[in-house]
């Protein structure tokens, strides 16, 4: 396919030559593995919860300090379809890679001979230079958000996890999409292992590339953070000898916080008590189990990771004060398997469900930006921001204006509200999911084959199994125990025509259904 592209810079963003200083920002988009909303000492509900005072995320705390919380942030319910949408800047609905990736022309579904799963683009996401027949079945094309960000001037840095696409394509490699330096990034969708002296595990989630730790006591995420701040340092050196400055693009995407639980000594000791039992937890009534304290300090390591960066960049203030940093993560947290407490009750309190749900707890998530001399520390704003919105919004952030892509955009900027600090209109989001996940899950709390749209203060979820949809008020009911369907028949029937409309609008593709 032929490239279709014109890109070009702002007035007032073009990349300096001679001794002239950078104008365009550095951007640090930090992603977060099936991170719940409430899984951090920040809270981004109306009131302070449980959860926040289970965990310890100082460092979130601070660039909250530093910048604005979004309190209505989303994604998909499963990590491919946000990450491809992230690249891409399209709706899942549109893209196609609606569930899980990983071995070349392999759907990932659970079986069930009731259900058929449409044939979704289960190799994922492919950057638009592909000729082979091989890289371009069963995927969607895209011009990547790196590759234009490097295009114009950026130097682009890949670290950590990147399930893009399947093994053995053009995919797999985040150096395809424009990434000039890849750590660690992938087809696999965790990790075997976060201890080094596992290798960081066997088999298809081995993490790859970081053999000089391999038998050394470290964590996944600490060496990751180390190697990120190496890339950046080697950049920021060679912008000093140089007299053309290029700014950075950091995507550090970790692995964290996806099973396996693997302890991470450095912060177990703070979720026990002296004697080595877990401590008491107010949501559970109970001592936390050994598994809910490892999840605990995977979660502070992560943020370790993100307070390091920080750190690294106060140590040189003019490339602090020209740093845009994104926190995010890619869905909602684990409410199943290994976690303790009452499933899709006690995980995303008080929302319900988890990852691979369509209810809250499965796609909505902790964000935090924080723009120099752009952002008021300390806010709060209520916009509606879907994970595609981050493609238009980083270009705007660059000031690069003028691009064409092979993909259709699907996401809005947020950049303007940012700048004004005020709350966008309201807007309506839909999600497509017409995959089987795992088992032991039931369309009672959000999971199933589902599409489901946002609108107001409604969200509609319709399942294809069944044929039924439910309806919640998610302002009055942040844990959708309530079923407005029956009582607002009007309104439910209104809802589910717009669904359909938005579906077929992307022409996503739709099973069978009652």
């Amino acid at each position: 396919m032929k490239r279709n592209r014109l890109i070009g810079l702002s007035a007032g963003a073009l990349i300096c030559t001679g001794s002239a200083a950078q104008t365009q920002p550095n951007i640090l988009l930090f992603l977060v593995d099936d991170m719940g909303w409430q899984e951090t000492s920040v809270p981004f509900y109306s009131e302070r919860t449980p959860l926040n005072d289970r965990y310890h995320t100082p460092n979130m705390e601070r660039l909250a300090q530093r910048g604005v919380k979004f309190m209505e942030a989303y994604a998909c319910a499963i990590s491919s379809p946000s990450r491809c949408s992230l690249l891409s800047g399209m709706n899942a609905a549109r893209h196609r890679v609606t569930n899980w990736t990983l071995r070349y022309d392999e759907m990932t579904d659970m079986k069930d001979p009731d259900f058929a799963v449409p044939d979704w683009n289960y190799n994922g996401i492919q950057p638009d230079t592909v000729s082979s027949d091989k890289d371009r079945k069963n995927t969607t094309l895209i011009t990547a958000l790196p590759q234009l960000l490097k295009d114009n001037g950026y130097h682009t840095i890949h670290c950590g996890k990147a399930h893009f696409g399947a093994q053995h394509t053009a995919g797999a490699d985040p150096r395809s999409f424009g990434f000039e330096v890849n750590i660690a990034g992938a087809a696999n969708g965790g990790p075997a292992s976060y201890l080094a002296t596992d290798n960081f595990g066997t088999g298809d989630f081995h993490v790859e590339g970081l053999e000089a730790y391999h038998g050394k006591n470290i964590f996944l995420t600490e060496a990751l953070t180390q190697e990120a701040i190496k890339a950046l340092k080697e950049h920021i050196q060679r912008n000093d000898q140089s007299d053309q400055k290029k700014p950075f693009f950091l995507y550090m995407s970790h692995y964290a916080i996806h099973i396996p639980y693997d302890a991470d000594p450095r912060f177990t000791p703070n979720y026990r008590e002296a004697n080595g039992e877990g401590k008491m937890d107010r949501l559970l009534g109970q001592r936390l189990s050994n598994s809910e304290i490892s999840h605990a300090a995977l979660i502070e390591g992560m943020d370790k990771s993100l307070g390091d960066l920080m750190d690294f960049l106060d140590e040189r203030p003019d490339v602090a004060a020209n740093t845009i940093i994104l926190f995010m993560s890619d869905n909602g947290g684990q409410a199943i398997g290994p976690r303790q407490g009452r499933h899709n009750y006690d995980q995303n309190f008080p929302a319900r469900g988890g990852k691979g749900s369509a209810l809250l707890g499965g796609i909505r998530e902790p964000m935090i930006v924080s723009w120099p001399g752009v952002t008021q520390g300390g806010t709060t704003n209520e916009s509606r921001v879907m994970i595609e919105d981050f493609f238009p919004t980083l270009l705007d952030m660059a000031g690069i204006r003028h691009y064409r892509t092979s993909q259709t955009i699907d996401g809005k900027s947020f950049a303007p509200v940012l700048r004004k600090g005020k709350r966008q209109a309201d807007r309506q989001l839909i999600w497509h999911y017409p995959n089987l996940w795992t088992d032991g899950i039931y369309e009672a709390d959000g999971y199933g084959p589902y599409s489901a749209i946002m609108r107001g203060d409604y969200q509609l979820i319709y399942f294809y199994k069944t044929g039924h949809s439910v309806l919640y008020n998610i302002r009055t009911d942040i844990s959708q125990t309530h079923d407005l369907a029956a009582e607002k028949p009007r309104l439910h029937k209104r809802m589910l025509r717009r669904l359909w409309h938005a579906l077929e609008k992307v022409n996503a593709q739709i099973p069978p259904h009652k």
